[in-house]
């Protein structure tokens, strides 16, 4: 673990490794990650509610990075904890068009078709369903995560604001290469009207022997990598992010979380 990071310069071919999918622990039980809905009343939707919002929009902007030296994507929809590799998600009274990315660290830089942004109307639904799709390439031994769709369409996830929880996520079919692995996607659902604060928890997990990262914001559905996103009364200073499964465990410092204010 305690080498883990660095491997962000190694230069090499990857060793050939099972996908996660494929060494499966009992999976958790998926109400957990809806925990947030259980045993509270009806309220109006925030369309109808006399709060008053901090900002219109929540605009989400997913950040691709990638090294062609390692063979490995991994996604930030919020800067890491060392700022190397940045994503300006805020929240704001404009719509965002395009994401704000990093330059990397010079091995691994943004992907412009891979990333994205999309503006969600806090205005127009209670809840926020968090959809979080994993892919994966079996002859790359590569994951990565979205969390919206990325810029050219071919890797899809369903995030959005309604009136009325998700349960299940929605995710593309991928590109015939990388395609969704359904134990590590995910939905969670938040209620916006319980918290002046949407903390959006960044979780990099890191296996040093396929050389390889991927990031949660949720938990996935297995339980095995979970990431601690939540609106609450207070911010977060530090993210909350699981163990890992032993091949993969989690990084700090590409870790992160930002508090957005919906109030």
């Amino acid at each position: 673990m305690s080498g883990a990071f660095y491997r962000l310069a190694v230069v090499g071919v990857l060793a050939t490794t099972t996908p996660l999918s494929a060494n499966v622990a009992t999976p958790a039980d998926a109400s957990a990650a809806g925990s947030d809905l259980t045993a509270r009343p009806h309220r109006p939707a925030p369309a109808q509610d006399a709060r008053q919002l901090a900002g219109t929009y929540l605009n989400l902007h997913q950040c691709m990075y990638y090294s062609s030296s390692a063979t490995n994507h991994f996604t930030t929809v919020i800067p890491s904890k060392d700022g190397r590799f940045t994503a300006e998600t805020k929240v704001s009274n404009t719509p965002d068009t395009s994401p704000t990315c990093g330059n990397g660290d010079g091995n691994y830089g943004p992907i412009p078709l891979l990333s994205g942004a999309k503006s969600l109307d806090l205005s127009t639904g209670r809840y926020l369903n968090i959809h979080q799709c994993m892919y994966y390439s079996n002859s790359a031994t590569n994951h990565f995560t979205t969390v919206i769709p990325s810029k050219d369409g071919r890797f899809t996830a369903g995030t959005k604001i309604s009136n009325t929880p998700d349960t299940s996520p929605t995710c593309g079919n991928g590109d015939g290469n990388y395609i969704p692995i359904p134990l590590l996607s995910g939905v969670k659902t938040l209620d916006l009207s319980t918290g002046r604060y949407l903390n959006l928890h960044q979780c990099m997990y890191y296996s040093n022997s396929a050389t390889n990262h991927f990031s949660t914001v949720i938990p996935s559905s297995d339980g095995r990598f979970t990431a601690g996103t939540k609106v609450s009364r207070t911010q977060d200073a530090d993210p909350t992010c699981g163990n890992g499964d032993g091949n993969y465990a989690p990084i700090p410092l590409l870790s992160g979380v930002k508090a957005l204010p919906l109030r």
